[in-house]
């Protein structure tokens, strides 16, 4: 969408305003392309109003961040309380990522924002409590936590690349929970409570 296109920013939040104008923003050319003044414009606001909240472009990009992680947090620990299957967290991660490219573009991309911000170490840290199902793995855990997220992420880009053969399908979560058949998870892994970290 044209930033002229874009509705102005009136009252209410400004921050918020101003962070779902960047997820825009990179929705329409990826994270290089943003600057604050580019959002600032979508907004309605002046380059100055923007640099007030956010202070340069990485700083933006950090709050892009971290409401991605928390939104990824937040479905991963849903699909579990829906389906009970550590499948299905692989599901909701390949659905984040298709859902919500601009902040999943951004999130994976350590050196376009602060990385060592305090919230986006949290908000990392909530996420991989899901993504391991538990807040301190064991090298066992670690591991078919690392290939369970290897694999989604890996099948997540080549979907959002457009690199994926045809014959896979057209819904991105039906490939996911046929190529998350392909992980044999351990007993020990099963039924644990992502929620809570044990």
């Amino acid at each position: 969408m044209p930033a002229a296109a874009a509705r102005p920013y009136h009252h209410g939040d400004l921050r918020r305003a101003l962070l779902r104008a960047a997820v825009e923003t990179i929705g329409d050319g990826g994270p290089a392309a943003m600057s604050l003044r580019a959002v600032a414009r979508r907004a309605g606001v002046s380059h100055a109003a923007a640099a007030y909240h956010f202070g340069d472009k990485a700083g933006l990009l950090t709050a892009v961040a971290i409401e991605g992680y928390q939104l990824l947090a937040g479905e991963l620990e849903q699909a579990w309380a829906t389906h009970q299957a550590y499948a299905e967290v692989g599901v909701a991660y390949v659905r984040f990522a298709v859902r919500h490219r601009a902040h999943f573009e951004v999130m994976y991309q350590p050196e376009l924002y602060r990385a060592d911000d305090p919230e986006v170490l949290a908000a990392r840290a909530a996420t991989a409590v899901r993504l391991y199902g538990t807040a301190r793995p064991d090298p066992g855990q670690l591991a078919v936590g690392t290939a369970a997220w290897s694999l989604m992420h890996g099948l997540a880009m080549l979907w959002l690349d457009g690199n994926l053969p045809p014959q896979v399908g057209s819904d991105p979560e039906a490939v996911a929970r046929t190529i998350a058949g392909y992980l044999e998870v351990p007993p020990e892994l099963r039924g644990r409570d992502i929620r809570r970290g044990r």
